[in-house]
């Protein structure tokens, strides 16, 4: 088994050639600026033994009365747009035994347990009221990686574009997410909308195994053929999981040879003829293309052809990923058909990339340090009505940041059904929604505005959510339907018989 720890060189490719994969209650539940003073108030007493926790882990632990105790709880958060929630302790577990150790201590002092994966879920749900945070963050090792039988086994904390970098080496490549920095964990527990789906599917769908700790403290291997309901739960569940996941083995694939990228923006006066010829040619292309419809800030060199239109555009991409230029240039073709192509502002047509470019790009269009309110949900409608629905407020948005955007699968079995024997068991013909995004804490009510009123169009489309980039803490129960009924309720039976004491939190449990 071997590891290449080298970067790979990047091909850098332009954002236009990406391809991606309660109002009141919000201002409640959230703040603009990490001050949690109020917060910690009721935590600064520790209601535990401080010292019987320090003897029992070899890591560091950090409590509301520690100067560092901020910058250890909120600096790791993706969305500056901070929950206004606190644990009472943060484990910064470095070793199995201190994973252990944690999970028996809260278990005996009746403490409940989230867990940090990366902090990049969008609502924060690794952050609640009380309790102890066991933060994963030195957990970030790739273990080994075997051309052979193709199979890797990695600690939780590594990123999209980690895992890919080393894999490329052995020409080898995994349905990771689209966002870069997006870490292993929170993508594979809620269920992994991932690069070449619809070859390769879903990430769970290539997660051969897990070791993880349980409610009682036990470390366990699960797979399809020993703790299956582990096994089950653990492929879905996301913040509702009741185990700590330490190590995945991961099925790979042989990388493709050619990524072939395309974009096309058009004006949003077009937006209806555009999305209904999407409609159209989506069950007609491979499923080796990524397709996705957009509602973006034009980009510069458009600004003053796009003035009459809010400065927006409607942006149409695709990435092929095939054994060869030709093929994917062929896979694309149909992508040069679009009844008002000669309207077209601007294109860029079959440009080679890899991973790396991918990344970039995905990068550029979802920003680090942004505040963000964010929808995603699946709908089997015509793009057409949804954006008809849409177009208009979307003109409106506040902030230039903004991103409105539906992959649509294609091929012509979609939807295709869930993965079988996982938690997750969401699915449309369509996925995506409003990634409302912006820099400055005095523009937080009319981006909430905006947003709460952008969810209230999309409504009647919406069939289901993905649990990873949905704001469940507002909207509770935007959990609920991440879910068909029967996961839900298997989810809730697993809970109870697996945690009955309640060990780790809920979807629900430490977030008012």
């Amino acid at each position: 088994m071997t590891e290449n720890k080298e970067r790979q060189p990047q091909v850098k490719i332009s954002r236009r050639i990406f391809l991606a994969g309660g109002l009141g209650a919000a201002s409640s539940i959230f703040v603009g600026s990490i001050n949690p003073e109020k917060v910690l108030a009721a935590t600064k007493k520790a209601s535990f033994d401080v010292e019987a926790l320090r003897k029992a882990v070899t890591c560091d632990i950090s409590l509301p009365s520690d100067k560092d105790f901020k910058d250890k709880v909120y600096g790791g958060l993706w969305n500056r747009y901070y929950a206004n929630r606190a644990p009472q302790v943060a484990v910064q577990v470095k070793t199995d035994a201190d994973v252990i150790a944690a999970v028996k201590f809260a278990k005996a002092n009746n403490m409940k347990v989230a867990v940090r994966g990366g902090g990049h879920n969008w609502c924060a749900p690794s952050l609640r009221n009380g309790g102890m945070m066991i933060d994963l963050t030195n957990m970030n090792k790739v273990i080994s990686i075997d051309p052979v039988t193709k199979i890797a086994v990695c600690e939780p904390i590594i990123s999209n574009r980690e895992i890919q970098q080393k894999l490329k080496a052995h020409n080898l490549a995994f349905p990771s997410g689209h966002c870069p920095q997006v870490k292993l964990s929170g993508y594979l527990l809620s269920g992994g909308m991932s690069w070449n789906q619809g070859v390769w599917g879903h990430g769970v769908e290539s997660v051969e195994k897990i070791e993880m700790v349980t409610a009682d403290g036990e470390l366990i291997v699960a797979d399809k053929d020993h703790n299956q309901d582990y096994y089950w739960a653990a492929r879905g569940a996301g913040p509702g999981l009741f185990a700590v996941c330490l190590r995945y083995h991961l099925k790979l694939y042989d990388i493709p040879k050619a990524f072939t990228c395309s974009a096309y923006n058009y004006s949003m006066e077009q937006y209806k003829e555009v999305a209904q010829w999407i409609s159209e040619i989506a069950p007609k292309l491979d499923p080796c293309v990524e397709l996705s419809l957009w509602m973006v800030t034009a980009p510069a060199e458009l600004a003053e052809k796009t003035k009459d239109q809010g400065g927006k555009v409607c942006m149409v991409t695709g990435t092929a990923f095939t054994d060869s230029q030709e093929k994917g240039k062929a896979a694309m073709a149909l992508l040069d058909t679009c009844p008002v192509i000669s309207k077209c502002l601007s294109k860029s047509v079959n440009q080679p990339s890899d991973f790396e470019g991918l990344f970039d790009a995905s990068g550029a269009l979802w920003p680090e340090n942004m505040r963000n309110q964010v929808e995603a949900m699946f709908s089997n409608n015509n793009p057409a009505e949804i954006l008809d629905a849409t177009a208009e407020h979307f003109k409106k948005c506040p902030s230039p940041a903004t991103v409105f955007m539906f992959a649509v699968f294609t091929g012509p079995n979609v939807p295709t059904p869930p993965p079988k024997d996982t938690a997750f068991s969401m699915t449309g013909k369509l996925y995506g929604g409003p990634w409302t995004m912006w820099k400055d804490q005095a523009d937080d009510a009319a981006n909430l505005k905006w947003h709460k009123e952008m969810i209230t169009l999309l409504k009647p489309f919406t069939v289901g959510h993905y649990v990873a980039e949905s704001d469940t803490v507002t909207y509770p129960e935007h959990a609920v339907h991440a879910y068909s009924k029967a996961n839900w309720q298997k989810l809730a039976e697993l809970r109870k018989k697996y945690d009955p004491k309640g060990v780790f939190f809920n979807f629900t449990d430490g977030l008012a």
